[in-house]
């Protein structure tokens, strides 16, 4: 018994250890902005609220979420020691729900960075979030699931989520998870309802290279292929046996429903009706797996397709371009 006491005193101990030394560089994000009449003749009405961050580099830069910075005009960032600063954002990516922020401050206490993919389901794990100014909000838990993936706002998956059990309380989204040696292995989303109550984190892997390409450029690149499209079923007609290319089996596509005048599709003579089956090499199931094959180095890269027209194989190739403003 006297053992079991103190073991629990010592993990106790070491969290609490823990949660001081990265607390320091968990911040509070208070946000507001002017939003339009709801209906003819009212008011316009002020957005406001409360989220959490965490600093990066000792230089001002602070992660947090996009769906928290997205469009805001103005934002406040108070640190645990009373000290606050406007903060500019550097860039936001709604695709995986990751904004850069920038306070004119140096010298803060920025998190260690770990690595998200050695995770292990089990291991134990911690939330750190800075609602509404409170300091530190604290829940642990253990790894419950990886690899899984969340819509985001955008519509795009964001892929290798990870979930645990510790509750992410309002306004701690945008704080970061934490292992036992204090290493950041994720950032706290909320991009879902149901996020509440458990707790989603987007990899620090994944929020690593986003937020090096939103310091480098202010956006991330991702491919463009100028089409409209949406995922369909395979017809009996079509056929296994025609899909071929190591595709056999494959039981949907993605139907080309519209394709952009002069944009890299209509270039490389992919029409609308076409049914795409391969990209890059790689089965295109799904308009899921477009994205995911356009995310990363695709930009001026050639890659090889396959599609349907009218039950016919046909195979080009097509180089997608930075995505345009706006898309």
């Amino acid at each position: 018994m006297q053992e079991g006491r103190e073991v629990l005193r010592a993990y106790s101990q070491a969290l609490a250890d823990l949660v001081e030394r990265v607390g320091a560089g968990v911040v509070s994000i208070n946000f507001q902005r002017q939003e339009p009449p709801r209906r003819r003749g009212h008011e316009p009405w002020q957005l406001q609220g409360s989220a959490s961050g965490f600093v990066i580099a000792p230089d001002g830069f602070v992660l947090t979420n996009s769906h928290v910075a997205h469009g805001m005009p103005h934002l406040d960032v108070a640190f645990p020691n009373g000290a606050t600063y406007g903060a500019e954002v550097v860039g936001d990516d709604p695709d995986t729900d990751i904004a850069v922020l920038r306070v004119g401050a140096s010298g803060l206490p920025m998190l260690d960075l770990g690595d998200s993919d050695a995770l292990r389901v089990g291991e134990l794990v911690i939330a750190i979030g800075n609602p509404f100014g409170l300091q530190a909000t604290v829940t642990a838990g253990v790894v419950s699931a990886l690899g899984r993936s969340l819509r985001s706002q955008t519509g795009r998956l964001i892929d290798n989520i990870i979930q645990t059990d510790a509750a992410l309380n309002p306004g701690s989204s945008g704080g970061p998870l934490v292992n036992t040696l204090g290493h950041v292995i994720g950032m706290n989303t909320a991009v879902i309802q149901h996020a509440q109550g458990i707790c989603f984190s987007v990899p620090i892997n994944t929020a690593k290279w986003v937020s090096t390409a939103l310091m480098k450029q202010g956006h991330v690149s991702r491919g463009y292929l100028g089409i409209a499209a949406q995922t369909m079923r395979l017809q009996p007609a079509n056929g296994q046996g025609q899909l071929g290319g190591g595709v056999d089996g494959q039981q949907s596509g993605v139907l080309i429903s519209a394709v952009a005048s002069g944009g890299p599709a209509e270039k490389a003579g992919i029409q609308q009706g076409d049914l795409l089956i391969q990209l890059d090499g790689q089965p295109t199931p799904t308009i899921d797996h477009v994205h995911r094959l356009l995310t990363g180095g695709s930009v001026g890269k050639d890659l090889q397709f396959a599609a349907l027209r009218r039950g016919q194989r046909l195979e080009g190739w097509v180089t997608p371009v930075d995505t345009p403003p706006g898309f």
